[in-house]
């Protein structure tokens, strides 16, 4: 089982981008972790479904033969214990997790519709950034959580 973290472009803030590298490095103690990143489309003058298309089929390009979990505010919303759970039971049972997000006008439909889970991140619209740094610090949380270890509280 590993775990692959897809998103669509490279963290441009030099300090979330550090959080990021921090936290993916901290979750990777415990899961098998890949990072995949897609350059984001240019914006410019493209529908926002032209955008979302396009970098849809970057993102399916680089995760064929993994169980696609797409990181949408309108999906599960799941505790700390509850997505520990999940992510035990999917190494368990051997499957290989793609987390996917979406760049600045999130997943296409398209994507969505393929996806076998699709999980909040929070309730609110995140920046893409800010989505992956919450995905890496859970991801950590959840391997402590499996291991027994203190971090979780």
């Amino acid at each position: 089982m590993k775990l692959i973290v897809a998103a669509v472009g490279k963290p441009r803030n030099a300090a979330l981008a550090a959080a990021i590298e921090h936290y993916e490095g901290r979750a990777a103690r415990y899961w098998p972790l890949e990072i995949r990143e897609v350059r984001e489309e240019n914006a410019r003058g493209a529908a926002a479904s032209t955008v979302q298309q396009k970098e849809a089929e970057r993102l399916t390009a680089r995760l064929d033969g993994v169980t696609l979990v797409a990181c949408d505010e309108a999906g599960a919303r799941m505790t700390s214990v509850t997505f520990a759970k999940f992510l035990q039971d999917a190494r368990e049972r051997a499957t290989d997790l793609a987390f996917v997000i979406g760049g600045a006008f999130g997943l296409a439909d398209s994507l969505r519709s393929r996806a076998q889970t699709r999980l909040s991140l929070a309730p609110w619209t995140l920046p893409h950034e800010l989505a992956r740094l919450v995905l890496a610090e859970q991801l950590y949380r959840a391997g402590t959580l499996v291991r027994g270890e203190p971090y979780h509280k």
